[in-house]
């Protein structure tokens, strides 16, 4: 089976099989080609599905059960993207012609906030009225001879499963077929904290407009949109304590929806809001591990939900119906083709998903950003789910994304990124680190001629800061054999060698070392011989904050004494003394990734009963004492930063509310920045990945202490570290993989943004590679002229 996304889009490969729709043989143990069809919901995703099988297939039996009225629909507008249109157009002309006929498109989003109003343009939105949707496809479905049962409960899974080829569940995000089936499906639903409330407005905005309202309440937020030349989609959302402050939990919603009305009287111009059996809910995220178990699959929002910030559910629904239409077309059996489906469906979900996931914690953590300069606050608004960038916004809208850029404080023609930023007394030229990362290469702790052109190379690279690996503090506090150290004098001198190079051959870039100890993850093989092994032989003992392993393979360490936190204190300062006299500019001490200090951090790595266990206060003690301790010897005008990981992904571990306690004390404590990232405390950490997926821990922590952050994890664009800083939602970028990958990263990103200021100077001897090679023949000529090549 070709590998998805290999065989064209699914609109593409239906429109191939609707010139010939000819029905497949059927076996009755193992139907290729399904000819009886049960559809249980009859919203768009079920509708249109049923309209696709049908026309592919006249032959089929497809029934629809529906349990509300043809007429009754929840919700007024759906926004549609131009990609999804044109999939429905090529499966569907007929239903994508009726639906254009009442298009209303627009391309502005209005953001409005603290009496300020800023203007986006080039977005392009196309929205209809839900019901006028349902009609389209009532009206198909019925042309086309699909059955539509309406107020009528569908039949329990089961006895569909047995008597129907195939069970579409298109029951909603309450979707009963999933519940019947959840173990094997294995559902996760996930509930958000923000309440909100789908309404409508008799009036048509002019652009999609988002609304800030800050009442003695708290934040409270509109999002609207037209749907139909005299109406309008209206969104009011809050956060649940603020929902409760201002007293719409009590039970008389047509009160709340008026008290809405009024508060955002501004955007809806006086005019009331409507209800349409409107209520108070929660967002829920639906995952399901799997979406098919025989012959009964899911689709739309019994398989997933994203939130509606992004607008996406029902673009989400139609696209699974094209891409299950398709795969029945061209599986063998119905078994591989549910499984193609799946895997061709899932990873675009997943995707959406994210992207859902950070518009929705975005609105949330609205609070954090109202101090922002307005259009910064736009800008970081319209680009939160991070499908929107600095690139494509200044593609869409140059003129708003070079206020912005000037708002912020960037030349002319410097993208963000080559911005300085002073920490302490030290001024990067630009906002990129190169991020620790461990080479497992040294001999005896010493760094030697890999370290130098590793570390050189990238310091010729162009990046702002470069950053060593855990440099470990003892023998005893090594990862692996092959770590490199700082305590011993050869150590401190084979440093200084690498600091002086990047000193003299590349000016501008400063260099920075990470202090560390392994503690209970030490002694174990080259991460290219086993990642967390322990070693075969030649162990050392290892020292942690509890007697705990990090895998059951591991060996147990040793709980700390307080005469032995005292002495690994006192490695720690003697470390970084030598650090400062080898020339490093900043100092950053490991507190993340479960490491020493971090093992103290974290509950579920510390179940000491001392003063350096229990509460989140006690356990940051000996972080805090190694912090001071470091401080203390450290040259007064040089930086220092902590890294911390900001969440366990892990039941009971540290949280993102903990991590701004975490980083409040580190600042209190005078850190220069918190190097912000997560996991890798405990080995059965469940992470969300994603990209640019630790970002808003960050975010959060540079909005709620006002400490500069450093963000990092799978930033891998420029694009994307453009869209950060001129957000906001950082101060630093940190990339890891992406300088592997390419030395000169930095360097080529100027050139790709055609950049040639001092943020990003070239070294002399390499001034002559500044503009990117031709990759291939530019001078053949263009087509002219295209003919029909269909037969006549």
């Amino acid at each position: 089976m070709p590998a998805p996304g290999a065989r064209g889009s699914a609109d593409v490969r239906l429109r191939r099989g609707a010139r010939s729709a000819t029905p497949h043989p059927q076996s009755p143990n193992n139907p290729s080609h399904p000819l009886r069809v049960a559809i249980i919901g009859g919203g768009p995703g079920g509708l249109y599905a049923a309209a696709l099988l049908k026309r592919l297939d006249p032959t089929r039996e497809i029934t629809v059960w529906e349990r509300n009225a043809p007429d009754d629909t929840f919700g007024f507008g759906v926004v549609l993207s131009d990609e999804t249109l044109g999939g429905i157009e090529h499966a569907d002309p007929v239903v994508y012609e009726a639906m254009q006929r009442d298009f209303v498109r627009w391309d502005d989003i209005d953001i409005v906030h603290r009496n300020n109003r800023h203007t986006s343009g080039g977005h392009g939105f196309a929205a209809l009225g839900r019901k006028r949707l349902l009609e389209i496809l009532h009206n198909r479905c019925h042309t086309l001879g699909v059955e539509l049962r309406f107020t009528t409960e569908a039949p329990y899974p089961a006895w569909l499963s047995e008597t129907y080829d195939l069970v579409i569940a298109a029951d909603g995000v309450n979707s009963s077929t999933r519940e019947a089936y959840a173990r094997f499906f294995r559902p996760r639903v996930t509930a958000h904290r923000n309440r909100y409330i789908w309404l409508a407005a008799d009036f048509a905005f002019d652009a999609f407009r988002f609304e800030i309202a800050e009442t003695e309440h708290g934040v409270m937020q509109l999002h609207g949109y037209p749907y139909a030349p005299d109406a309008s989609t209206v969104i009011i959302e809050m956060r649940e304590e603020v929902w409760q402050a201002a007293g719409f939990d009590e039970p008389d919603t047509h009160e709340s929806i008026d008290r809405c009305a009024k508060i955002f009287a501004d955007a809806l111009r006086g005019r009331p809001l409507r209800s349409n059996k409107s209520a108070w809910t929660t967002f829920r995220t639906v995952v399901n591990e799997r979406w098919s178990y025989g012959n009964v699959v899911l689709l739309g929002d019994a398989a997933h939900t994203a939130h509606f910030s992004i607008g996406s559910g029902t673009k989400l629904a139609v696209e699974d119906a094209l891409a299950l239409a398709a795969c029945l077309e061209e599986q063998p059996s119905l078994a591989e083709a549910l499984t193609a489906y799946e895997e061709e469906r899932k990873p675009v979900v997943a995707s959406t998903q994210r992207a859902a996931r950070a518009s929705l914690e975005w609105f949330e953590n609205l609070g954090f950003h109202l101090d922002q300069p307005p259009r910064q606050f736009a800008f970081n608004l319209l680009t939160r789910s991070r499908r929107v960038t600095h690139d494509n916004l200044r593609l869409r809208d140059a003129r708003f994304t070079g206020a912005v850029e000037r708002e912020f404080g960037c030349p002319p023609g410097t993208p963000p990124m080559f911005t300085p930023f002073r920490l302490r007394g030290l001024t990067l030229r630009n906002r990129v680190v190169v991020s620790p990362m461990d080479m497992y290469s040294a001999t005896d702790g010493v760094p030697g001629d890999f370290h130098l052109v590793h570390l050189g190379a990238r310091a010729l690279g162009g990046a702002g800061l470069v950053m060593t690996e855990m440099v470990c503090v003892s023998a005893e506090g090594r990862i692996t054999p092959g770590c490199t150290g700082l305590y011993t004098g050869r150590q401190a001198e084979s440093w200084k060698r690498i600091t002086e190079f990047v000193h003299a051959q590349a000016p501008g870039t400063a260099i920075g070392v990470q202090l560390g100890h392994s503690g209970r993850k030490g002694s174990t093989k080259l991460m290219w011989e086993g990642i967390d092994e322990p070693l075969p032989d030649g162990n050392w003992p290892l020292v942690a904050a509890s007697p705990l392993p990090y895998r059951p393979d591991s060996q147990i360490p040793r709980q700390l004494s307080r005469a032995q936190l005292s002495g690994i204190r006192e490695q720690f300062t003697s470390a970084a003394w030598r650090a400062a006299r080898a020339g490093f500019d900043l100092l950053e001490l490991h507190c993340a990734h479960g490491y020493l200090l971090s093992g103290f951090l974290s509950p579920l790595t510390n179940h000491r009963t001392d003063v350096y266990g229990g509460s989140l206060e006690r356990r940051l003690r000996f972080p805090l004492e190694v912090f001071d301790a470091v401080r203390g010897v450290w040259p007064e005008e040089k930086p220092m930063t902590v890294r911390i990981s900001a969440t366990d992904w892990a039941e009971g571990g540290t949280t993102a509310e903990d991590a701004v306690e975490i980083a409040r004390a580190f600042a209190a404590h005078g850190v220069d920045a918190i190097d912000v990232s997560t996991g890798q405390v405990v080995a059965e950490e469940r992470p969300e990945y994603g990209r640019s997926y630790q970002t808003p821990f960050a975010d959060r922590i540079r909005h709620e202490i006002r400490v500069p952050v450093i963000a990092v994890g799978a930033i891998s664009s420029w694009d994307d570290v453009n869209s950060l800083i001129l957000a906001g939602r950082t101060d630093l970028c940190a990339l890891a993989r992406p300088h592997l990958y390419d030395p000169n990263w930095t360097l080529h990103a100027a050139a790709e943004q055609g950049y040639e200021g001092p943020g990003a100077g070239w070294p002399a001897p390499y001034r002559a590679g500044s503009r990117r090679p031709q990759t291939g023949r530019t001078d053949a000529p263009k087509p002219r002229l295209t003919l029909d090549q269909t037969p006549t």
